[in-house]
C-alpha cells in the first residue's frame, strides 16, 4: 500500500432539516454575519424567509451579498473593498459553486484586503498565502460541485484572454459544510444533469487519479454507486425523487472530498478553458465530455501503457455503474462508453458548438488545458488526443 496523506476537511454535518440549525452553529463564532447566495434561487425561497426568522431570534445580523454568475477576481475584490471597513464573525455560503466558491474568496480576503489576484494560481505573481481567514460555513443547494468540501475557489474572466484559475490554500476550507437535502426539491432538471454529471465525472476521475490511494478509492466507489441509484431517477421524477436527492447530495460532497485529495483529470482540464473562453457552464463541460474523454484514455493506455493500473479500475466501474459483471475488459469497457454516452443524451447535455466552439478554437484550448487537473490524468495525453475528445462533441 503507497504512502498517502488526508488533507483538511470541515466538519460536515448531513441530513434533512439541518438548515434550521445554522443559527446556533453561526452562534459558535458570533453574531456578524456575511451571507453569500446565487442571485434569485434560494433569497425567494421560503427556506430563507425561515431562516430569517431564526436569524432575529438568535439576534444575528447579517449583510446579504448575491453572486449572479461564475464569481470573478474583480468581483472579489469590490466586495471585499466594500466590506472593508465591517468586521464579520463568520461568512456564510449557501447556493451552488459559485456561491460557495465566491464566499471562500471573500472569507480569505476580508481579514487581508489584498486583491485575490496576488493568489490566483497561473495569474499574476502567486504570492503565498498566510491568513486569517474569516471563519466559512458553506451550505450547497445543487448536488454536483463538492465546493463544500474543498480548498480551492475557482474565480472566472470570460472572453478572449480570459481564464479559470483557483485561489487555493487550505485555510480556504470551511469550517462546517451543512448537507440538507431538503435544499435540493427545486433543482430544474438542467441543473440536476450539470451538477450530477460534474459530481459523477469528479469521483471517476479522482477514482483512476495517479495520486489515488486506498482511502480515496473508497469515498468514489461509495459516491459512484449512490449516482448510479440516484442521478437518473432523480433527472426523470425531480421534486419527488426525495431518495434520490439525499444520495445525489450525498455523491456530490464525496466528489468534493476525493478531488481535494487526489485531483482530477483530462475532463477538468479542458474544462477551464472551455469555461473561460466560452459561455458553457462547467457541469455541462463535465456531462458532455466524460464519455469521450474516459474512451480516450482507455484507448491511449491500451496502445502505450497496456499494463496502467487504471485500466483495470475501468472495468471496475463498468461493473459498478452498469450494475453486472462482464466475462472480459473489453466488454466492460464498452458497456461503461455506451451507458456514459446514455447518459449525455438522455439529460440532453449540449454539445460544444452549442457555445460557439468550432474546429479553428481547437488548438487555444489544448494550449491552455495543461493545467492541474490534467497532470493526475492516469495517462498524459498527447495534443491530438484532446483534439479528438472536444471533435466527438462539437
Amino acid at each position: 500500500m503507497k504512502p498517502f496523506s488526508v488533507s483538511t476537511l470541515p466538519r460536515i454535518e448531513f441530513g434533512r432539516g439541518l438548515l434550521s440549525r445554522l443559527p446556533e452553529i453561526i452562534c459558535h463564532y458570533g453574531r456578524h454575519l456575511l451571507l453569500v447566495t446565487g442571485h434569485q434561487s434560494f433569497p425567494e425561497s421560503s427556506a430563507w424567509k425561515a431562516l430569517q426568522i431564526l436569524f432575529r431570534q438568535h439576534q444575528i445580523g447579517w449583510e446579504h451579498v448575491r453572486v449572479s454568475a461564475e464569481p470573478s477576481p474583480h468581483w472579489v475584490d469590490n466586495i471585499v473593498t466594500q466590506y472593508s471597513d465591517r468586521q464579520f464573525d463568520v461568512v456564510l455560503a449557501i447556493g451552488g459553486g459559485s456561491a460557495i466558491d465566491a464566499a471562500k474568496a471573500i472569507a480569505g480576503l476580508l481579514r487581508l484586503q489584498h486583491s485575490v489576484m496576488d493568489y490566483l494560481e497561473g495569474v499574476g505573481p502567486e504570492r503565498p498565502y498566510t491568513g486569517p481567514t474569516t471563519p466559512l460555513i458553506a451550505v450547497p443547494t445543487t448536488a454536483g460541485t463538492g465546493s463544500e468540501a474543498t480548498k480551492n475557489a475557482v474565480l472566472s474572466v470570460h472572453g478572449k484572454g480570459g481564464f479559470k484559475k483557483s485561489f487555493r490554500d487550505e485555510q480556504l476550507v470551511a469550517a462546517y459544510a451543512i448537507i440538507d437535502p431538503d435544499l435540493l426539491e427545486s433543482c430544474p432538471r438542467e441543473i440536476i444533469a450539470a451538477n450530477g454529471m460534474d459530481a459523477l465525472t469528479q469521483l471517476m476521475e479522482s477514482y483512476v487519479s495517479i495520486k489515488a490511494s486506498p482511502l480515496s478509492d473508497a469515498l468514489s466507489i461509495s459516491g459512484l454507486q449512490a449516482i448510479r441509484e440516484a442521478l437518473p431517477e432523480w433527472y426523470d421524477k425531480g421534486a419527488v425523487a426525495t431518495e434520490a436527492q439525499e444520495k445525489m447530495a450525498y455523491a456530490a460532497l464525496l466528489s468534493g472530498i476525493t478531488l481535494a485529495q487526489c485531483g482530477l483529470g483530462a475532463v477538468h482540464g479542458l474544462a477551464s478553458p472551455l469555461g473561460a473562453f466560452y459561455p458553457v457552464a462547467h457541469g455541462v463541460v463535465c456531462g458532455t465530455l466524460v464519455a469521450a474523454s474516459t474512451d480516450m484514455n482507455i484507448r491511449s493506455m491500451l496502445a502505450r501503457e497496456p499494463g496502467n493500473p487504471a485500466l483495470i479500475k475501468y472495468a471496475y466501474l463498468a461493473e459498478l455503474l452498469c450494475g453486472r459483471h462482464f466475462d472480459n475488459d473489453e466488454s466492460a469497457w464498452a458497456a461503461l462508453i455506451d451507458l456514459l454516452t446514455d447518459w449525455t443524451k438522455h439529460m440532453k447535455l449540449p454539445r460544444l458548438s452549442h457555445y460557439g466552439l468550432g474546429e479553428k478554437g481547437l488548438n487555444e484550448i489544448i494550449t491552455h488545458s495543461r493545467g492541474s487537473s490534467m497532470k493526475t490524468n492516469p495517462i498524459v495525453l498527447r495534443d491530438e488526443e484532446l483534439v479528438s475528445i472536444l471533435m466527438r462533441r462539437l
